[in-house]
């Protein structure tokens, strides 16, 4: 088989499409018999890896099967001993969070279960802007005075050893994270953390909010262990799925094995709208149905994410936190017009990082480095990913104050952008700086950034090399016809889709746009009805229409045909399902 698809290598949007790797056709074939499915659906499980055997578990995953013992977690059992004394003995615990969304879940599942447990707990959220990220002294220090005895840090305070030297004999502290150590961890109660290097766990890839809730089952049976539930109830952790779900989806966490037990588990909780805070939230974003991933990831997560941009940092924390109906309400509409003046912001500063962004791809640069004063810091690491989408190159974005740049980057498949600007902290170059091979943050002074870029450009040189777009891979051909709601609901069942678990992605063949309008607030959307060469009909979506190829040629009814590159969904409405199919990309047939 031809590796592009129809022999498109240039679409309307800039893009080769060829066939996803490893589609295993002749082990497609074989689970489909043997799973008694359609052949397509057995070579989309195949092309992901899965067996006969484990078939069953990766369509219906369930904890029960998945969830390891938390003791596998190097200072789990100490972590655990810890907060059942804290428990026992009544202590006040302090939890000091992170500013995004999954911070915001790990500390409201930490404080939930305290104070659940008879624990009085304080909580702290560091300002983006006047405190940065991760543990400060200043308010370690504080929730000390305010009577914590125990500290427990969330999403943060792996690499914290200075700001936790001067609360030394003042108040324990244990860290609960996920990001990358760099050397040994610092000298207090317990760390837990998959990432350690000492750490011998495969549990690599969970979000803070996951290693959280491990902790909870390791406190939990501690506290049943020393017999402190003989005359009471215990906590329900199912009933915190819904936070672990959000925090995972919305932290690109790989959406296999035990993550993808948690989304699906965790997406069942909060269709039940049971938390004040996230019914409140989705109330707001006018999403009526069950919630999926998608909307976890373009809906919810912004909105929380917001508050700690732009905004006061607890606020998505006390959203989740929230009791009261009426309060979570309030606070819901307040993150969704904080959210529409993040977009506004990063609007403004997308429009200019692009144009700066095409001179420096135009003069040769593998990187793409971009800084100005003004640039808002909550919204760089949005617009990062926004060139590195745009033009399929790591992209770092930093706004200047003070003559400081603070940004952060976003990188592509195979270039690793985390340890370079680790390398350029460790020469010299950075004052900070940090991450993972796909996103990074740092700071610098304003005249070491030509020195940075120059370092990334030769550290990373084989970016020079990538394509001015990135390849589109594509999963199968599905005729008009046979692209029903029966094919759409099977699909839906190999979801949720993310990182780790891309959604399928299909060809419909010499589809011809028979209607087309443009719908929406601002009319980016276009609507269209597709008719099939073999028959059929089909209402397909294209979201952010902006002008261009892509869009004219949509708006074009009656023209030539096309090749249209999307996702085959299943759609309710009142009661009756229906297939509907979301555009991605074409190119002429």
């Amino acid at each position: 088989m031809d590796a592009h698809v129809f022999g498109i290598t240039q679409s309307l949007s800039g893009k080769s499409w060829i066939w996803r790797p490893g589609q295993a056709e002749r082990q497609g074939e074989g689970l489909a018999q043997q799973l008694g499915i359609p052949e397509l659906m057995g070579r989309l499980l195949a092309s992901r890896g899965v067996t006969v055997d484990h078939a069953p578990t990766f369509l219906d995953p369930t904890l029960r099967a998945m969830l390891p013992d938390p003791s596998s977690l190097i200072d789990m059992d100490v972590a655990a001993g810890r907060l059942a004394d804290a428990v026992l003995k009544g202590e006040m615990v302090g939890v000091f969070g992170d500013y995004d969304v999954d911070g915001a879940c790990s500390a409201a599942l930490m404080v939930t279960l305290l104070r659940q447990l008879g624990c009085a707990v304080t909580y702290h959220v560091p300002d983006r802007l006047t405190e940065g990220y991760g543990p400060n002294s200043d308010a370690l220090r504080a929730m000390v005075e305010r009577g914590a005895s125990l500290i427990v840090c969330v999403d943060c305070g792996t690499a914290a050893h200075a700001a936790f030297a001067p609360l030394h004999n003042a108040a324990d502290i244990i860290v609960l994270d996920h990001h990358k150590s760099e050397g040994p961890p610092p000298p207090v109660c317990a760390t837990v953390n998959p990432n350690r290097l000492d750490c011998p766990s495969e549990l690599r890839h969970i979000c803070a909010a996951a290693v959280a809730f491990l902790s909870a089952v390791a406190l939990l049976r501690t506290l049943r262990r020393r017999g402190f539930f003989a005359d009471k109830g215990e906590p329900d952790l199912r009933e915190m799925l819904d936070l672990v779900a959000l925090a995972t989806i919305c932290d690109v966490m790989p959406l296999s094995g035990l993550n993808r037990a948690f989304v699906v588990q965790g997406l069942k909780v909060m269709a039940r709208r049971s938390r004040p805070g996230l019914a409140a939230l989705l109330e707001v974003a006018k999403l009526n149905e069950a919630p999926t991933a998608m909307h976890c990831g373009f809906a919810l997560g912004p909105r929380i994410n917001a508050s700690g941009r732009i905004a006061e940092a607890d606020m998505g924390l006390r959203l989740l936190l929230a009791e009261d109906t009426e309060l979570a309400t309030e606070l819901a509409q307040a993150l969704d017009a904080v959210n529409k003046q993040r977009q506004t912001v990063e609007a403004g500063v997308t429009t200019d990082a692009m144009t700066r962004a095409e001179a420096q791809v135009a003069g040769g640069h593998g990187i793409i480095l971009l800084a100005q004063e003004g640039w808002h810091p909550g919204v760089v690491g949005i617009v990062a990913g926004r060139v590195k989408e745009r033009f399929n190159r790591p992209a770092l974005v930093a706004g200047i104050a003070d003559g400081i740049a603070k940004g952060s980057g976003r990188s592509v498949p195979g270039i690793d952008l985390g340890a370079a600007v680790i390398a350029a902290r460790q020469s010299g170059i950075l004052a900070t700086g940090g991450g993972h091979a796909m996103a990074a943050g740092f700071s610098a002074p304003e005249t070491a950034l030509s020195t940075f870029h120059g370092f990334l450009n030769d550290r990373l040189a084989t970016a020079a090399l990538l394509p001015p777009s990135a390849e589109l891979l594509l999963d199968g051909v599905l005729g008009l016809a046979g692209a029903d709601a029966a094919l759409a609901q099977m699909v839906a069942r190999l979801g949720p889709f993310g990182t780790g678990n891309e959604e399928p992605l299909f060809v419909l063949p010499r589809a011809r746009v028979v209607k087309s309008d443009r719908i929406g607030k601002d009319g980016n959307t276009i609507r269209v009805m597709l008719e099939g060469e073999g028959g059929g009909r089909m209402k397909a979506l294209l979201f952010r229409a902006k002008d261009g190829p892509l869009a004219e040629a949509l708006s074009r009814v009656g023209g030539a045909p096309l090749h249209l590159a999307g996702h085959l969904r299943a759609e309710s409405w009142q009661g009756r399902v229906s297939a509907g199919f979301f555009i991605t990309d074409a190119a002429p047939a």
